[in-house]
This record gives structure tokens, sequence and C-alpha cells, in this order.
């Protein structure tokens, strides 16, 4: 594991930084109405802001040809760093064929507002069912991730990237803390390890366990829960902001935590998203980070463990970040407390767990989830929200 000046070292050892300047803007907005225009879907957005404040350093755009093969065949850019996700920019025949290599390219958001700034190095054509294989080990129309890359454009575009301005978070702008900021406050804390978490869904009991063994062994906690582009019926970004809320309030130790929104979107690529997920949060300033149960999973596409076992297949210096593996939690009724398989002398009918499934169901009925699965200001949480948009989507 090597270290920055601000703690330990970037992916690709520099913290990469593609915010426009004041300067830089107003060229940029000058040029306005005479530049060609692409229009990003929710991913795209994510992924430019993400790519601007550092999140996915190196990378300073959208992957260029040579880079995509190398990620979706070997996990690797073209200069041999590992980067497990293809994070490119898609677009139709259409739209391909009218921009130039060479140019400037306006990047407006879905309502059409000029965000951005592509620097357009490459448009190339690319294999959606390789892509799809490789990347999510199937090419099931029925995988979201697989859904995704059979719908966008068959036209990728790169080139590196400019956001025009970092404007706070519409639904959080108080946990929005970028990794130069991030950084900065693990050394005011004066921590030097830092565990960070990623997770889609509403925390609950063995969420709560796993983060605090690794708590027990590193300095700080860093929460960072995924507000980007998600399926539709995982539960919304704002529900489960309120459940962390809860819990900071109640049940973590204030000094030894930190909440924070990761803005990027979800993939649904099991292992390889582990491994990128890892990364994100080297950029942030983690040096460990936990992998639970089917990380990023969805479905049955993955192993209950693929997403660990993919770790090995680095060396520890290529990640440049901890991996914290830990097996499936559940409340042991022997014990009457949180457990493992490796701790726990429960057969597995003494055991509680409640899938995400029978949870939904329960919340559905009016019914709570027990305190030895949920807190109970989390569940009434979770029923409030069910009963309030129990029409418009599912919990």
């Amino acid at each position: 594991m090597s270290y920055h000046y601000d703690g330990i070292a970037p992916h690709g050892g520099q913290l990469v930084n593609r915010i426009a300047t004041p300067e830089q803007k107003q060229v940029f907005l000058s040029k306005a109405d005479f530049l060609p225009r692409v229009q990003l879907d929710e991913r795209a957005v994510s992924d430019l802001q993400m790519i601007a404040i550092g999140g996915f350093s190196p990378l300073t755009g959208f992957l260029n040809q040579e880079d995509y093969n190398g990620v979706v065949a070997q996990m690797r850019l073209a200069n041999g760093t590992v980067w497990s996700i293809p994070v490119t920019l898609s677009v139709g025949e259409q739209v391909a064929a009218s921009l130039k290599e060479g140019d400037l390219v306006r990047l407006d958001n879905p309502a059409g507002q000029y965000i951005g700034v592509l620097e357009l190095t490459q448009k190339y054509h690319y294999d959606k069912t390789r892509e799809a294989v490789h990347v999510y080990r199937t090419n099931d129309s029925k995988h979201p991730g697989v859904q995704v890359v059979y719908n966008q454009g068959s036209v990728n575009l790169a080139g590196d990237v400019w956001l025009l301005e970092r404007e706070p978070h519409p639904l959080f702008p108080k946990y929005q803390v970028d990794p130069v900021e991030s950084r900065q406050v693990f050394q005011e804390l004066g921590w030097k390890t830092i565990v960070g978490f990623q997770t889609r869904n509403p925390i609950h009991r063995a969420h709560e366990y796993i983060q605090k063994c690794a708590l027990e062994i590193v300095d700080g906690l860093f929460l960072h829960p995924l507000v980007g582009a998600t399926k539709e019926d995982d539960i919304p970004a704002d529900v489960r902001m309120r459940c962390y809320e809860i819990l900071m309030e109640k049940y973590y130790p204030r000094n030894r935590v930190l909440l924070a929104i990761n803005p990027s979107a979800m993939r649904y690529a099991g292992p390889r998203e582990a491994i990128f997920h890892a990364l994100i949060r080297k950029n942030y300033g983690c040096t460990h980070f936990i992998v639970g149960r089917d990380h990023a999973g969805v479905g049955n596409y993955y192993g209950t463990y693929d997403a660990q076992h993919i770790f090995y297949e680095f060396k520890p210096e290529e990640l440049g970040i901890v991996p914290m593996m830990f097996e499936h939690a559940f409340y042991c009724t022997c014990t009457q407390q949180m457990a493992t398989d490796k701790t726990s002398p429960c057969l597995p009918e003494e055991r509680i767990h409640l899938s995400g499934t029978k949870v939904r169901e329960m919340l559905r009925r009016g019914e709570l989830p027990p305190p030895e699965f949920s807190r109970p200001e989390v569940a009434a949480e979770l029923a409030r929200a069910m009963r309030v948009a129990v029409h418009t989507y599912e919990i």
C-alpha cells in the first residue's frame, strides 16, 4: 500500500481534477451555441461527475478503444493499471456521424442543460454481447446491467472531459463530500486507516454488525451509500439516507464515522463491481473496503462469495486497498447476538435472517421486521416510506 501527502495514494498515483476553472468555464460557455451536442442519460451524468471529481482516478475521460478492450477482456487499462468496469459514452450511429474527432462536444444533462465538455479523440464501434458476457458474466437481457448495454448506442465516444461546475447535490448537499474533501477530513480527524462501506440498500442489523467489526480494527468508518441511478425497484436514495441518519444519531460513535454520498450509478456487475467500488473508495482516501455477501449482485447471476474471490486475481499492490471480507451475518438465537457461520453455534433453523423479498412483503402488510433484523426506528422509517409511496414504487 502506497501513501500520498494526504493519506493513501489515489488509484494511478494522482487524484484527477476535471472541473473547469472559472476562466475555462467562460471559454466553454462562449462556445455553447456553436458546439455539437450530446445529451447524457442519468448514468452518464454520474460518470461525468465522478471523472471530474477524481472518484474514477486515473480516468480523465471516457475510455478509448484500446483502454476499453483491455478493461472488458482483462480488467486492465492499456497501461496495465487495474480497472474492472468500462466507463464509456455511447451514442447512436446518426449522432456519431455528426461528430468529428478532434472537436469539442457539448454535453447536456437529460433536461438539456449544458454541464460539460468532451474533447472528442475517437469514435469506435464495440460488441455489446462481448461486453455483457465479460463484464456481467451473462448475456441475459433481463440482467439490469446487460439491459443498459443492449439499450445504449452502438458507437462509443472517447476523450477527456470537463465538468463546467461542481454544483451541490439537489437532495443531499450536506453529504456531498468529494475525494479531495474526504481526504482532508480524514487527515483532520487523525484517521490513518479508514474502511469504506458501499450499499444501495437500506441498512439492517447484519450491515451494522460487519461495519462495527471492521471499525474495531481501523480508525474510522466511511459510510458511502450510492445515490446515482439504480433499478426501479431499489429503495429510493432519500429513504436509504434517512435510515443512515437514524443509525448515525442513535447507534454509531459520532467521532468514528463519516457519512457521505457516492454519486456514481449502479452497474449490478457483481465481482467486477466489487473491485470497481473498492478502487473508488481508495480514491476517496479509504485504506480498507468491506466486501460482504453477494456484493453488487442481482438475482442469481453470481455465486454468494464470487465478489470476494475476484480480489485474489490481483496482487495486493495492484489494488492498493485492503479488502475486508465478511461472511453472511444473521441473528443467532443461541447467543442472542449477531453472528456468522464462523461464530454461531446455532443450527440454520435457529438463525433469524429475512430476505429483501420477505421484508417487502411484511412492510406491505403493515408489519415491521423484527428487531433482530432491523433497528425499530429504521423499520418504522421503511414502513412510513412504503405507506407514502406504495402506489408509485416497490420498496
